[in-house]
């Protein structure tokens, strides 16, 4: 199926990422981008033994970055003296022809992509000695594993030019009709498994084959599970919420969407409360999010947000201040992750610079520790989340669990959790929001019903 109309005839602009990292390689290590020679290889295919079909294959990042190919097999090589950019093909194996039909020729493979020049892999002589060996590697070319040039090539992807920005717009529409599609669909979803297939239908029907990442698809209590992905117990009405992580993927680029909505449409009183809470939360960082602004302070703005709304709702106890209990890190089991992360071709993308051993437990998991800088593509996504197994701990601890109202905090559980997660480009005067599946509770509450009112007939029509 086609791709954005924005981007008909155009070819994936490989020669000028090539030039991107060039600079990027420049400003990080001089000496270095002298007469540099990249080389990067694409997957493989691998086999199953005895079942005559292969593996799932995802493309290497990198060498789409650098030749915006799909194929298996392939290779690239960008020498920066010559600005030459040559893609290097599989051999062609005739007795393969008669199982999957003539690959792409070398001729439609230079029309096709953004490359000088196109050859086979034979005409790089991959057997030879000077290919067996890493090091021997090395010594011609700069590859992924050497250090300045893999920073160089993390930074040059962190930045996104229009034509990526097109793609990330396009899998951020598909996987809004797929949002929409699980919400209108609830007569039908009666198992968490439905509502992964409902979305992986509808993401298929509109051309996207893969998705960024495995859906998580919970509901009730299990909504407190970050990255859930059992994905098949039944949806009994006790439990209330549902929690849908899913996103499409077009042309190796990513998008990543959470959105939650009641079961029959009604929402609770404690399930409506977290979710206005989280929506909060999100729309105070959408107020600081900015070229130049400091992503770390964004998310812990954010933290503050929500030990406001919990001394609102009693859950904190009103007799400590936001500066109390923030200074004692008690809001960090209730929010354990960050505000967001880069997104590109990965789903957590690169050039983050995350600190995993961060001793402040608030900041810990925030994948994002630098200025945002316009062309980065991020997600804002804060969450709260009732997790026995997250909260044991500091119910036990005295120090924390004094600003707690556990009489308050018990009628919450069932909610499990909340996130709401939306793809933002970090645009020159702010920041524009791919993301357009709406949020509002009260249409989120009337897409629902009418699916109910609806019932099974026509559902598959919804895209």
């Amino acid at each position: 199926m086609s791709g954005p109309e924005s981007l008909k005839d155009r070819k994936y602009p490989a020669k000028q990422h090539a030039r991107n990292v060039l600079s990027q390689l420049k400003k990080k290590n001089p000496s270095k981008a002298t007469e540099a020679k990249f080389f990067i290889s694409g997957e493989v295919l691998e086999g199953y033994k005895y079942c005559d079909q292969t593996k799932p294959f995802r493309q290497d990042r990198y060498f789409f970055y650098l030749s915006g190919c799909n194929i298996p097999g392939a290779h690239v090589l960008y020498d920066s003296e010559k600005d030459h950019l040559t893609l290097y093909l599989p051999d062609v194996d005739k007795e393969d022809i008669m199982w999957s039909g003539l690959p792409l020729s070398l001729e439609d493979a230079a029309k096709k992509y953004d490359v000088d020049e196109v050859k086979y892999a034979s005409d790089i002589n991959l057997n030879s000695k000077a290919f067996t060996t890493d090091n021997n590697l090395k010594s011609q070319f700069l590859i992924e594993q050497d250090e300045d040039f893999f920073f160089a090539l993390d930074e040059a992807r962190a930045f996104k030019d229009e034509f990526e920005i097109e793609l990330m717009k396009h899998a951020a529409k598909i996987t809004d009709n797929c949002h929409y599609a699980v919400m209108s669909a609830i007569p039908i979803e009666t198992n968490e498994t439905h509502i992964h297939a409902e979305f992986m239908y509808h993401a298929l029907r509109q051309g996207s084959k893969n998705q960024s990442y495995d859906p998580i698809c919970c509901s009730g209590e299990s909504c407190s599970t970050l990255h859930y992905v059992k994905n098949d117990e039944e949806i009994t009405p006790d439990k209330r919420s549902i929690l849908i992580d899913a996103g499409a993927e077009w042309d190796c680029y990513a998008s990543d969407v959470t959105r939650c909505f009641p079961i029959n449409g009604e929402w609770s009183k404690e399930h409506l409360e977290i979710y206005n809470l989280v929506l909060k939360m999100q729309t105070e960082a959408y107020k600081l999010i900015k070229p130049g602004a400091n992503w770390e302070d964004i998310h812990l703005e954010t933290h503050k947000v929500l030990i406001q709304e919990f001394i609102k709702l009693g859950i904190f106890k009103k007799e400590f201040s936001v500066d109390e209990i923030f200074d004692a890190k008690v809001s960090a089991r209730f929010y354990p992750h960050g505000l967001g992360h880069m997104l590109g071709m990965d789903t957590h993308d690169t050039a983050g610079f995350a600190n995993y051993s961060d001793s402040n437990e608030l900041s810990r998991y925030l994948r994002i520790r630098r200025k945002l800088e316009p062309s980065m593509v991020v997600t804002n996504e804060p969450g709260c989340y009732f997790s026995p197994f997250l909260l044991e701990e500091t119910l036990q601890n005295p120090i924390k669990s004094k600003y707690i109202n556990k009489s308050v905090l018990d009628k919450y559980w069932y909610v499990g959790g909340v996130r709401i997660e939306d793809d933002v480009l970090i645009t020159k005067d702010g920041y524009e929001i791919f993301t357009k599946i709406t949020k509002d509770p009260e249409e989120i509450s009337k897409i629902v019903k009418a699916g109910l009112d609806k019932g099974e007939k026509g559902f598959h029509n919804v895209v």
